[in-house]
């Protein structure tokens, strides 16, 4: 019999505690909103409106970028991931991928045996999140508050090597 090693790597969505959304001025936090009440022409995709970025989410996602020892780039864009799901009403999604805010980086993350494992930071980068699809009595509902919601995806390296390490990382992540 072979014997196999479990290798784990982690791509985690960490939303931002701003205020407003990443593109546009609508609350962030709508968490308590009745549906697509909560949204914009610029968070909806309406033809014709033209995203202005949220400096906090930018300053938070460099404050987080920092804690996990990244090099954060002075020059970084946004790009259009375009895929279609039906909570994405514009078609695509704003997010970094070539030049992101972070690059490289770690976080020592502390075993129960007193050792420590250093989790490698492959990338961190900003983007917005997507709606959200609620299934109701065999049909679907489409809530576009969360659209536009700022988020930091950060993505390991295949650093973890148990279920438990990774649940570790993430009670870490969340400290």
């Amino acid at each position: 019999m072979t014997d196999y090693e479990t290798v784990i790597g982690l791509e985690t969505h960490i939303q931002l505690n701003t205020t407003t959304k990443i593109f546009c001025s609508c609350k962030a936090d709508s968490w308590e909103q009745p549906p697509n009440t909560n949204i914009c022409p610029v968070c909806s995709g309406l033809p014709g409106v033209l995203p202005v970025l949220n400096e906090a989410a930018v300053r938070k996602g460099a404050l987080l970028a920092a804690a996990m020892h990244s090099e954060i780039r002075l020059t970084s864009y946004f790009d259009r991931k375009n895929y279609f799901y039906p909570d994405l009403p514009k078609g695509y999604q704003i997010s970094q991928y070539d030049m992101a805010l972070g690059k490289g980086g770690y976080m020592d993350l502390p075993m129960p045996d007193g050792l420590m494992r250093r989790v490698h930071i492959e990338k961190l980068h900003l983007e917005e999140d997507a709606g959200k699809t609620k299934y109701e009595g065999g049909r679907r509902f489409v809530d576009f508050n969360r659209c536009g919601v700022p988020l930091v995806e950060m993505v390991t390296g295949p650093d973890l090597r148990s279920a438990d390490e990774a649940a570790q990382y993430l009670i870490r992540l969340r400290q």
